[in-house]
């Protein structure tokens, strides 16, 4: 079982995984081809900005090279001139001094001053030589430099040619892997489909009534051992509702019952249904059962966001009528049992003034019983004296007659004084706990009922 939060109550459902596998199903049938695009234009910008970020690093390590071999070139012409002004300052010195020498020594001999001119000029040949390597020393230096700066070049654009390739495979990867997926899911909705065109109408809808029977049943032994739930097979009133949910408590007393409906269609019929085409027989079948409750457990009009919310109530069209999706199936019957489980105590309540009434009534009833009675005994009595006294004043003949009259009245007299003295509380309570238990409150010293 899948656990699931109501975002608007907070309130805990369990799923099975047949109803998750649904939900799961719906969102990502409305989220799939979103959450598809939005992940192919991240990668995309994940990509240039990859490149992006490449290219200006080895802008960057390329302008740092640059400079630092400008900055070098810079540093060895500065020392070749250097170099150059030394030796050319000095050659010169040396010229003006040889020079000088010269004319110094006009006066010696051809010899010794072909002799020096020679040395001078192999003096002046060597400088030469050390200036020409020098330069090509330099020549030398720019050139491994630039060979070093080339290398990193080609570096950086080989990892810049790995990096692409890296992420043409990443992208190709993702493209392939959501390709399976909506090949999958394309699958899967065609395999519904043609389950779904196999199926008739009857079958879809005994479907539906399977389900909810199987999910009444794995909790029937844990949660509703004193319920009943079956088919309703009474058709009398000329209509019946599907199923029948009654529950008791331990004295017989009922909690809850409700009318359910279940109502399923094939996506292949051309005739759409309504939830509020079954509302009139639902709530037809709900009074002439008997039933509290009325639910119309349904999976027509599935893109209609007001029946997808959750459990919808429609007592405002019909009394205590509700419209759910299977998942809330076996909620709606909790949430209803629980409701009505509060409601039992004021019942009881109830009941108890009712029944207390009911003892007020038969006291009540008791005394008028015998007041009726003694009026009665007492009226012939009255009409008798009269009778009596009237034959005493019209003849002595009738004297006898006026004897029986007298007796019969004596007689009544004597059954109206026993009724009167058999006429106790005792008598007047029996069977009436409420008043007995009322005149012992008000009697003083434990009275015994005499």
């Amino acid at each position: 079982m899948n656990e699931i939060i109501c975002p608007n109550c907070n309130t805990t459902f369990k799923v099975d995984e047949a109803g998750f596998a649904d939900i799961v199903k719906q969102v990502r049938d409305h989220q799939f081809e979103d959450e598809l695009a939005n992940r192919l234009d991240l990668a995309e910008t994940k990509k240039k900005l990859e490149i992006s970020e490449a290219l200006e690093s080895i802008e960057k390590e390329r302008d740092a090279l640059m400079h630092d071999l400008k900055t070098k070139e810079a540093e060895k012409e500065s020392a070749v001139k250097l170099a150059e002004a030394t030796i050319k300052s000095a050659l010169e010195k040396e010229l003006a001094q040889k020079d000088r020498l010269l004319s110094e020594l006009k006066a010696q001999s051809d010899t010794e001053l072909a002799e020096k001119l020679a040395a001078k000029e192999l003096e002046l040949s060597q400088m030469k030589s050390q200036i020409t390597h020098a330069e090509t020393q330099k020549k030398l230096e720019i050139s491994e430099v630039t060979k070093e700066i080339e290398k990193e070049r080609d570096k950086l654009i080989n990892d810049l040619k790995v990096k692409e390739t890296q992420t043409e495979l990443l992208e190709k990867s993702i493209k392939e892997k959501f390709t399976y997926e909506l090949v999958q899911k394309d699958e899967e909705i065609d395999r519904l489909k043609n389950f779904k065109q196999k199926l008739s109408t009857k079958m879809v809808g005994e479907t539906l009534e399977q389900h909810c029977e199987v999910e009444f049943n794995k909790l029937r032994a844990t949660g509703f051992q004193n319920a009943y739930f079956e088919k309703d097979n009474d058709s009398r009133g000329g209509t019946k509702g599907d199923y029948i949910f009654r529950e008791n408590d331990e004295e017989g007393n009922e909690i809850i019952s409700i009318m359910f409906e279940m109502k399923n269609e094939n996506d292949e019929t051309s005739t759409k249904k309504r939830n509020e085409d079954f509302f009139a027989k639902l709530d037809k079948d709900r009074r002439d059962k008997g039933c509290e409750y009325a639910v119309l457990v349904s999976l027509l009009e599935s893109d209609n966001e007001f029946y997808n919310t959750g459990i919808v109530d429609v007592s405002y069209k019909y009394e205590k009528m509700y419209v759910v999706r299977p998942q809330f199936f076996i909620p709606i019957i909790t949430l209803l049992r629980n409701a009505a489980m509060n409601s039992m105590e004021y019942k009881a309540e109830l009941n108890l003034m009712r029944n207390q009434n009911i003892d007020i009534t038969n006291f009540e009833e008791k005394i008028n019983a015998f007041k009726t009675g003694f009026a009665r005994n007492y009226d012939l009595a009255s009409r008798k004296f009269k009778t009596a006294i009237d034959e005493i004043d019209k003849t002595i003949s009738h004297l006898q007659k006026t004897k029986d009259a007298l007796l019969s009245s004596e007689n009544n007299l004597r059954l109206a004084n026993n009724k009167a003295d058999d006429l106790t509380i005792k008598k007047l309570t029996y069977g009436n706990p409420t008043m007995k238990a009322k005149f012992d409150a008000q009697s003083e010293g434990g009275y015994d009922g005499e």
